[in-house]
């Protein structure tokens, strides 16, 4: 069979690894537009690295102002934060023991965002997965979801026919222990070996899947309430199960 063209890049940032994959015609202007994209997740870094000293995080932590051009990001970030916060009554938040860190929002806005430049330079069918949280868009896409108990193995397997369908991942499998209840400051006290999010938008799957692997078992019934958002989660036994919202797809 004749290989299918598109388009492929693999990116280092962010402390993890984002891999592109375009089913287009690789046109001079959607490879102007897959560099952007790369660009944009390095800036993104650049801006919310709570690792870097110069970063946006670091500085609003030692109170110190961040460069102007900077701030309308901030800005948006800090909203979208907010109303994460609200929406999940307090489930999620940016600050943790008083500490900033938008960490649990900013890959898949950056993500998403980066999808974006690439639809609009005529990347209609694209993967963009950033560290296994993924932004489709077209199809058809077979996903494999990472099983945190079994190396090498999938939990479970979203299928998308036409996008956009987003795909975000809570957990400590990749990264340890890293997530905390934002009520005690303390690892959640019945956490989930992990739990996927599915929905339109990789921002907000992705702070839906950490707000909601913080509240453990009331993650539940909370998603099962959300329109348009299926979930999956492994439980420490090896256990799983699956909520789904009024009108959810199945994942």
């Amino acid at each position: 069979m004749p290989e299918r063209p598109g388009l492929h890049r693999v990116v280092h940032t962010m402390g993890t690894v984002f891999s592109c994959e375009v089913r287009a015609e690789p046109t001079a202007r959607l490879r102007r537009a897959l560099d952007a994209a790369e660009s944009l997740l390095r800036h993104v870094d650049a801006v919310f690295s709570p690792y870097r000293a110069d970063s946006a995080v670091s500085r609003v932590r030692r109170g110190e102002p961040v460069p102007r051009e900077w701030e309308p990001e901030l800005r948006e970030v800090l909203d979208l934060c907010a109303d994460a916060h609200r929406r999940s009554d307090g489930w999620f938040s940016c600050r943790h023991s008083g500490v900033f860190d938008p960490s649990g929002l900013v890959k898949g806005w950056a993500v998403e965002r980066a999808a974006l430049l690439l639809r609009e330079a005529g990347g209609e069918n694209l993967c963009l997965n950033g560290g296994g949280d993924v932004q489709l868009h077209g199809g058809p896409w077979r996903v494999g979801i990472s099983h945190p108990l079994v190396p090498g193995r999938c939990a479970a397997v979203v299928e998308s026919a036409d996008g956009p369908v987003a795909i975000a991942t809570s957990g400590p499998a990749e990264r340890g222990c890293h997530l905390v209840d934002p009520h005690t400051g303390a690892p959640p006290a019945d956490a989930l070996a992990s739990l996927t999010v599915t929905g339109p938008s990789l921002a907000e799957a992705d702070m839906l899947a950490t707000a909601a692997y913080c509240m453990g078992s009331g993650a539940r019934d909370w998603l099962s309430s959300l329109p348009g958002v299926t979930a999956f989660a492994v439980t420490p036994d090896g256990a799983t199960w699956t909520a789904r919202g009024p009108s959810g797809a199945a994942a």
